[in-house]
Order: C-alpha cells, then sequence, then structure tokens
C-alpha cells in the first residue's frame, strides 16, 4: 500500500495510536517495535478492542485485510507524518534548544491559542516518534502548529525537519546538555542548529535571542529573523523587582507593558520574550500576550513555585544540565532570605565530562557560600565538598522525614532519572 493510499485511510480514521493499551475504536494502530517489545504481536488485540487496521511489518502477524503491512512501521508512519504536514496551508513553528524549549513551547501555546486554533507537542513527546504522532493530531481545523524537537545526538533535529518541514523555528539556546551523545558544546551548536540549517535552505523565519553571540553566527544566511533579548532587539525586555516570581518589563515601543508570570526564576526571561516575540509576530495584541502569560501555570516539575508547610520551594526537577543548573544556583543566591536550600540530583547523560561537570556544580555552589546543601546521585560521590551525600532520592526523602526543613527556601533540581521529585514527600 502507498503513502497515498495510507493517507486515505487516515482521512477516514484519523486516529493514530502506537499502544495497543490505549486503542479507541476505529484508531489505525501503528505497530511498533522497541527494544524489548515487538507490537505485531499486539495487533490482534488492537483490532479486537476496536482499531480499524493496523500496520505490521511481519507477514506472520497478518490474519486479514485488517492487517496492512509495511516494509517498517516507524519508518511509515513517518512518512505518513510528513504527507499529512504536506496538506497543511499553516505556519508551522519548530522548537528545540538545551534548556527550556518545553516551556518556551507551552508559552507559545497560550499565547498563540488567543487568536488561533493551535496544535502542538503535548509534554515533552519530542522524539522520532513523538513528532510524527504530533503531526498526526492535527486536524483540519488548525490554523497554528507547533513542533517542539529534542535530540541528544547529531542529526536528530534534521531528521525531524525533514518529517515536520517547519517553516518557523526557534533554538533556545545550547547548554552543555546531552554531552554524551553530543560530545562537547560544538556538538550541541551543529545539532540544534540543524533547524536553522532547514530553515535557511526553505527561507523560512527564525525567532532569535540576541543576547546569545553564538545564534546570531548560527544564523548567518537567514534573511528572515525576528530578534529578542534584553538589548539591540526587535523585541526588547528586562526582568524587573527581586521576588522568586519573574516579572517581566517591555519595552518596546507600543508594546510597553508589565508581566507578571508565575514562573520562577530570572532565567525564564527569555522564554517569556520569545512568546512575545512569536505572538506579536503573528498579530497576537499584547494584551492579549501579557494575559496569556500571566495565567499560564506551570506544571509537571517545570519551574514551579509551591508553598508547603512553613517553606517556599522551587521545583525544577524534570531535566538538569550544567547550563540550567548554574542558572537555578544563582538565582536562588540572589533572592533575598537566609535560610537557603539546596536539594540538588545529579545531572545525567553527562559523558566524559560527568565527573568535572559535577565538580564544578559542587564549586560554584561553594562559591555563592550555600551552608544547606544535599546532593544526591552517584555522580557526586567522589567531588570534593563537605555537604550530606545520598545515594537516590528516597534516602534523602528518608533523611528529611526524620530531620525535617523549617521556614526555609528550597531549591529541588535534578535530571530526570534522580527522581527529585519524591524528595516533595517530606515536605
Amino acid at each position: 500500500m502507498s503513502i497515498e493510499e495510507l493517507y486515505e485511510l487516515y482521512r477516514k480514521y484519523p486516529v493514530v495510536q502506537t499502544d495497543s493499551r490505549k486503542v479507541t475504536t476505529g484508531a489505525l494502530f501503528f505497530a511498533l517495535k522497541g527494544d524489548n517489545f515487538n507490537g505485531n504481536a499486539f495487533a490482534a488485540q488492537a483490532l479486537a478492542d476496536g482499531a480499524a487496521y493496523a500496520i505490521v511489518d511481519e507477514v506472520a502477524y497478518v490474519a486479514n485485510d485488517r492487517y496492512i503491512l509495511v516494509d517498517d512501521v516507524l519508518t511509515t508512519l513517518q512518512q505518513l507524518a510528513h504527507h499529512h504536514r504536506l496538506q497543511l496551508n499553516i505556519p508551522v513553528i519548530g522548537v528545540t534548544g538545551s534548556n527550556g524549549k518545553t516551556t518556551t513551547k507551552e508559552l507559545l501555546i497560550a499565547v498563540l491559542s488567543r487568536r488561533y486554533k493551535t496544535y502542538a507537542t503535548e509534554g515533552n513527546l519530542n522524539n522520532h516518534i513523538g513528532v510524527p504522532l504530533t503531526l498526526l493530531k492535527i486536524r483540519p481545523d488548525a490554523e497554528m502548529a507547533i513542533i517542539e524537537m529534542g535530540a541528544n545526538h547529531i542529526g536528530e533535529i534534521a531528521a525531524y525537519c525533514r518529517i515536520a518541514n517547519p517553516d518557523h523555528g526557534l533554538i533556545t539556546n545550547c547548554g552543555k546538555a546531552h554531552l554524551e551523545g553530543f560530545g562537547s558544546i560544538e556538538g550541541v551548536r551543529k545539532a540544534k542548529g540543524e533547524l536553522y540549517d532547514h530553515l535557511r535552505a526553505f527561507q523560512g523565519t527564525i525567532f532569535r535571542n540576541a543576547d546569545l553571540d553564538y545564534l546570531r553566527e548560527m544564523a548567518k544566511g537567514i534573511d528572515k529573523q525576528i530578534t529578542y533579548g534584553t538589548a539591540n532587539a526587535q523585541i526588547i525586555g528586562k526582568a524587573i523587582g527581586e521576588d522568586a516570581l519573574l516579572r517581566v518589563v517591555l519595552l518596546t515601543a507600543k508594546l510597553e507593558t508589565e508581566i507578571r508570570t508565575q514562573l520562577v526564576g530570572a532565567y525564564n526571561l527569555p522564554n517569556v520574550l520569545a512568546a512575545v516575540a512569536v505572538g506579536h509576530h503573528f498579530n497576537v495584541p499584547v494584551e492579549e500576550i501579557k494575559a496569556a502569560l500571566e495565567e499560564y501555570l506551570p506544571s509537571n516539575s517545570r519551574s514551579q513555585w509551591l508553598e508547603k508547610g512553613d517553606n517556599k520551594i522551587i521545583l525544577d526537577a524534570y531535566n538538569a544540565n550544567p547550563s540550567s543548573m548554574k542558572l537555578a544556583v544563582e538565582n536562588l543566591a540572589a533572592l533575598s532570605g537566609n535560610n537557603k536550600w539546596l536539594l540538588l540530583g545529579a545531572m545525567k547523560e553527562m559523558g566524559q565530562e560527568s565527573a568535572a561537570e559535577h565538580q564544578a556544580l559542587v564549586d560554584l555552589i561553594a562559591t555563592h557560600g550555600f551552608q544547606n546543601v544535599i546532593l544526591t546521585g552517584p555522580e557526586f560521590k567522589d567531588t570534593r565538598h563537605s555537604y550530606l551525600w545520598f545515594s537516590d532520592s528516597e534516602q534523602v526523602r528518608d533523611h528529611l522525614l526524620q530531620q525535617p526543613i523549617h521556614q526555609a527556601l528550597v531549591l529541588i533540581k535534578g535530571s530526570r532519572g534522580s527522581r527529585m521529585e519524591l524528595v516533595l514527600e517530606a515536605f
């Protein structure tokens, strides 16, 4: 069956599912394979549960004409998504970066949804499966689409661009993340820059943080650029006040206003300004941009402000790398208060740089004079420090249940694999 023929089936049955446990009546079930599972083996059950067709790639599982045999299910899913994308006559915005891409995407959704029917990546489904599934959820009423693109090795973003064909793009930043796959900061820039490469080749538009000189260099040759930042940009804004929650004043002519966000930390300023730049470019009035950004409430352990008992907590435990850790520690240091605590989990996927980067973080903490520090994870075990250390977050939780923290300002941060959100159970 050709992709065009499969697309006609998709138009009739426009719900795509890759998890047989979540199949609904009339869905198309794509039998993907993984390291520890073979979706072909679940095709019969998916059909029994109401799927209209099952797309499989092993002939042994084909029992009747409700099975569609293809060479490779994943490739077919991606090709179908690309074909669907080509039928869409709407702006498609690709978003990537080392830090802040999911928060930025969520802010873009909040702003653009004020004026447009907007479809976007759900959660962080930003990989080789999530990107095509996101595209295939876009319905005919769509007016705007936002596709988040994650990567941990060179070539991934380029592959996602071939599927999603974005005509607008935004790189939040290029920091020290996934060094195990990228090898170096230069590797990170090359990988994230694949979004710029695509937009340069297809005369697309980028939204660029003018405060990051390396993005200017990476963007050379792209004619359509909308810039944002704290100076020398089309959209200019600054963080104001010393509160934990970010307040932003816009200084651009005819956009002057103050935005009181519910995001923690001045490090979220670029994410807010990116959303302002995108909204303004697509003619969302500044009053609606302001309202959208003020109403946005972060979730899923990203820049969350929590009050538990007599403690105030910054929960930023969804991801961590040297760049984001540095910003979070420096942000806490800048906030007023005497009783500050750092509960930090290890940074994952650091490769050969892991030991050096964890030591650099410990040294940074000491430079700011923090006394109340708990480090978690084997990556911190051999670092030179005088702080408390535990092998996992469960031990930290148990320790704090025995020796609770009171009247403190607490930062909880770590890579997803460190599971630092469990520490909340002690508050």
